[in-house]
């Protein structure tokens, strides 16, 4: 006896349900990305690309897992944090020596450092002109450019 024929709609349904589930895309875009989908990537990917697009430390996604009861160790936040970042779903942007900020939006562009608070702020693309770069050394060649612009608060004028 074979299996009783399941309407196309009802299936078209089920797979429209299943794209829409954001656990369901973030396993489709590991999977894209060459990365077996895990739990703990996947409870890390939720928390990253769950909310837009961010710029966080490896320290605040480790207190936002932390805050979330999941149970994995500041290790496993940079090992995920590298393997995202080494399959192309984000960009690392170096800040004052060892710090490192994750960019969730992986596309070309460039960012200003709030000095006070430390937050990273997106600048398209195309508001930044760069002119010839410099020719990189032998058996090297360029990775890519990141332009991180400081700014502060401006003093109050008058008072």
């Amino acid at each position: 006896m074979s299996a009783p024929a399941v309407p196309l709609a009802s299936t078209a349904r089920r797979a429209a349900a299943m794209s829409a589930c954001p656990v369901h895309s973030l396993r489709g875009k590991l999977r894209q990305a060459r990365l077996r989908p895990t739990r703990q990537r996947i409870a890390l990917g939720w928390l990253l690309f769950g909310r837009g697009n961010r710029h966080l430390t490896a320290e605040m996604l480790f207190e936002e897992a932390r805050a979330a009861k999941l149970p994995v160790s500041l290790a496993t936040v940079y090992n995920t944090l590298h393997q995202f970042t080494a399959a192309g779903l984000l960009r690392e942007i170096a800040v004052e020596g060892a710090r490192a900020y994750f960019d969730t939006n992986p596309t070309p562009h460039h960012h200003f450092l709030v000095e006070e608070t430390g937050a990273l702020l997106d600048i398209s693309d195309r508001d930044i002109a760069l002119g010839p770069l410099p020719l990189p050394p032998p058996g090297c060649e360029i990775a890519g450019v990141d332009v991180v612009v400081r700014v502060r608060r401006a003093a109050q004028k008058g008072g």
